[in-house]
Formats: C-alpha cells, structure tokens, sequence
C-alpha cells in the first residue's frame, strides 16, 4: 500500500477527488461534473479515481472516504435523502462503488466530511462548518468528536421550517431556512449567465448596485441566522463558512458578520457571545470537502 489517502467530494453539481499525504497536503485532485442516479453517481465517481491512480501514479489499493448529501448509514455504507443527486433512497453506495474500485469505501456526510478537513486545517477541535452549497446544512466536531446523531440527521438545519408562508422545499415541507440561506437561494435571487451567482451578487453590489447591495444584505442576514442557530445549540468556538457560495471569500465572511452584529444590537445577550468574532473561513484554494473525506478513510481504517 502507499500509504495515501484517497477523499472524493460528491456534490450536486461536482464530484472533487483528491489523493493526499496523511498530514493533509494533496497531491492530486480531480474534478468533474455530477450526474443524477445512484448507478450514475458511482460510475462518475469510479472514473475520479481512476484518474487520481493514473495522475498520482499510485495504486491506491487502501480506503476511500467519500462525502455525500443526504442521511447516510455510516455503518452499512447507504444513503437517504440525497434529494439533489437523485439517489434513490437505501442505495448500496459503498458496495456498490468499492465493486467498481477495489477499494473500501468509508461514506460519511459531506458536510461532517468538510468539518473535519476544516477543523484540521484550522488545528481547531470545537468546531461548526456550515455548508452553504446547493443546500445548506451544519456539521459539528466538538472536543474533537464528530457528531452525527442517533438517525445521522444531526446538522440537517437547512429543513428547519421558519416561514410559513415561504417557498416549497425539496424536503417536502415549506418555508425550510434552505429555501432563503443557500447556494440555489441565491441563485434564484440573482441569476446570472457567466459568474457563479454568489460572486455575479458580490460584485454588482462592490460596483455600486444597489438592488444587488439589498440582496447580498438579505441573503448574509439569513446566513446569520443560521449561524445564530448553530452557535446559540452548541456553543462552538468557531463558526466556519464553507460550500460553494464561500468561494465569495472575505466579502461573506464581512456581510454575515455585520448582520450578526446587527441583530445583536439592543441584545446584551447575543452581544456577549461575540457571534460576529466566531465567524472564520475555509481555507482558500484547499478542496476541504474532499480532503476531509480522505481524513475519514483514516479515522475509520
């Protein structure tokens, strides 16, 4: 065996592989487009691995750890709930792509994959990552314990209701913090053509636009919401952003901030937890996701 680590990020719109050193530096990545279908989901990701063999001129012949949307069975390797991919419910994820690699295959969570490339890039333990991609959902590491939850579903914040009168979910339900705090939420606010919605948003309102500067507010005010619901369930130390919609950079990490402090205004009580302060970034230009997925395939083998 080569002793590397092998980590794929399964999105909706993008399956990121990397293969990394077991201190965390990558030496190869690979990224394609996500399909929809369970069958299809496992060839595309099939194919990743085989050419991070080919680039980083390995066999790979250990663990890969792969993060997934959705509530997955650590133990038997399934997956549900994966609304955005298309997988049918009770998939045989693991089998089924450790048939089609000759790895095992260790699937967890892709935000608790994240949370823990985050965490340990950061050299943090007490840690929330808020995944704020085509969905929007929380992972927590606390004293350096990942948590899931008794049914997995730990962190699925993003189908927390909180307006009645809100838009409809994939989820089933109405008005989920998903529909108005997310990377699709944001795109439907402010679509655009060329850049990704969130940096198209970002930088219309640094120009000067002000329709565009109401709705980067309105957007960071709904993140810091979530962020003031995580915080004020768990206490972490940090609050990192992460997912797509982080690519954005320092301008989020700023917009969210102001509004935590915003609505710590005439509140003593937010306003000695130091919200705003909490708020950090995923490292740039480190695919996280993916090589917390690697990080897993260590803990677990």
């Amino acid at each position: 065996m080569s002793g590397l680590l092998v980590g794929l990020d399964i999105g909706a719109t993008k399956i990121l592989g990397v293969v990394a050193r077991p201190d965390g530096e990558v030496l190869a990545q690979v990224r394609t487009g996500s399909p929809a279908g369970g069958a299809e989901v496992v060839a595309t990701a099939a194919a990743v691995v085989a050419r991070l063999r080919a680039d980083s001129g390995h066999d790979l012949d250990g663990v890969v750890g792969v993060g997934i949307p959705g509530l997955v069975d650590t133990d038997h390797g399934t997956v549900r709930h994966a609304v955005n991919l298309g997988v049918d419910d009770g998939f045989p994820f693991s089998e089924r792509l450790g048939t089609a690699t000759g790895l095992r295959v260790v699937l967890d969570n892709d935000a608790n994959a994240a949370a823990l490339g985050a965490a340990t890039l950061l050299g943090e333990d007490d840690v929330a990552y808020l995944s704020i991609g085509t969905g929007l959902a929380v992972a927590t590491i606390l004293g350096g314990v990942l948590r899931r939850g008794a049914r997995n579903a730990a962190g699925e914040i993003g189908h927390i209701p909180v307006d009645p009168a809100g838009l409809a979910c994939e989820c089933g339900q109405v008005g989920c913090l998903e529909t108005v705090a997310s990377g699709s939420a944001l795109a439907a606010l402010w679509p655009s053509a060329g850049a990704p919605p969130a940096q198209a948003l970002f930088d219309a309102a640094a120009s000067g636009d002000a329709e565009a500067a109401r709705v980067r507010d309105a957007f960071a005010a709904h993140l810091a919401d979530a962020v003031r619901l995580v915080a004020l369930t768990v206490d972490p130390e940090v609050v990192v952003l992460g997912g797509g919609v982080a690519n954005v950079g320092e301008r989020l990490r700023v917009a969210v901030a102001h509004a935590l402090a915003e609505q710590a205004t005439g509140s003593p009580f937010l306003a000695s937890l130091d919200l705003a302060g909490r708020v950090r970034l995923v490292p740039r230009d480190v695919p996280v996701a993916a090589l917390g997925a690697a990080l897993l395939g260590r803990r677990d083998g």
